[in-house]
């Protein structure tokens, strides 16, 4: 999967999983053999935020939420979620909880698009899902897919 990012040269910042595996508890993980060094190099070259201009619209990526600390869970029905107003930018885009969100607080277009990788949505039949974003209508379109058998 990072070799496909790498290859797209996609926007991509850290999450939490991949904190654990830079970190000191993924050592013994990134000294495995089968590990693409390189690969590796870049993940951990990646940001833990991005802001991005794109379209004249000022977009925010982060993992959890634009505050620190980082790491709160604001899932689509915490009252946490408004502060997501208080961002310097149009549109931010977010991730963590693996539960999709579009809403907008204040003037701030605040997007979830949930998990490709492992569906937690139980409003969607825990599917893996994504968003397509347009940046000029900011029209987001969710997308719910089920999970492909392992190998496929």
């Amino acid at each position: 999967m990072i070799g496909r990012l790498r290859a797209l040269d996609a926007f991509t910042i850290l999450g939490n999983h991949e904190e654990v595996f830079l970190g000191a508890a993924g050592g013994r993980a990134r000294s495995r053999p089968e590990i693409d060094r390189p690969s590796l190099d870049w993940l951990a070259g990646q940001p833990h935020r991005r802001e991005l201009r794109i379209g004249g619209k000022r977009i925010l990526m982060v993992h959890s939420t634009p505050w620190e600390p980082r790491g709160s869970y604001v899932r689509p029905t915490s009252a946490e979620l408004q502060r997501f107003g208080e961002a310097d930018a149009d549109i931010v885009l977010y991730g963590h909880t693996h539960q999709q969100v579009v809403r907008r607080v204040g003037r701030v277009l605040v997007v979830n698009p949930g998990s490709a990788g492992d569906g937690r949505d139980p409003r969607n039949g825990r599917q893996l899902s994504c968003a397509v974003l347009d940046t000029v209508t900011e029209e987001v379109i969710l997308r719910d897919f089920p999970a492909l058998p392992i190998g496929q």
